[in-house]
């Protein structure tokens, strides 16, 4: 029998068909396409781990930025009161420097007298009882 030699086939098919005999067939591929899928299942662990620490260290803060909306929107609200009261203030010390001054004025005239001194203080007195 003549036999003709046998066609060379290229390298990479010989390289291939070695792999896949070294890795033992099907169980290899298995092992190969695991590790495939696997691939997708770990990218995906991970992300869901960063979230997860993300979502732990970012909570505390929002609960702790809503607090301090609150107490801003208190303070705020004190400050609109104690300027009213401030402002109310202000008035009662023109009114009272104002008397004071006309007080001063009654006594240290020329023509003082304790009747016209407290002829003044009268007057004064019965202007702020009509306010």
């Amino acid at each position: 029998m003549i036999t003709s030699p046998a066609p060379a086939a290229p390298p990479w098919v010989q390289v291939a068909l070695s792999v896949f005999g070294i890795l033992g067939g099907s169980t290899g591929l298995a092992a190969i396409a695991t590790v495939v899928v696997q691939r997708g299942k770990f990218k995906a662990d991970a992300a869901d781990t960063l979230t997860e620490a993300a979502l732990t260290l970012v909570q505390p803060l929002q609960t702790r930025i809503t607090e301090l909306e609150g107490e801003a929107l208190h303070a705020r609200s004190e400050l609109g009161i104690l300027r009213e009261q401030v402002n109310q203030l202000q008035f009662v010390v023109r009114v009272l420097t104002r008397t004071l001054d006309r007080w001063r004025a009654a006594i240290r005239a020329p023509d003082a007298t304790l009747r016209k001194v407290r002829a003044t203080v009268a007057e004064t007195d019965r202007s702020l009882e009509n306010t």
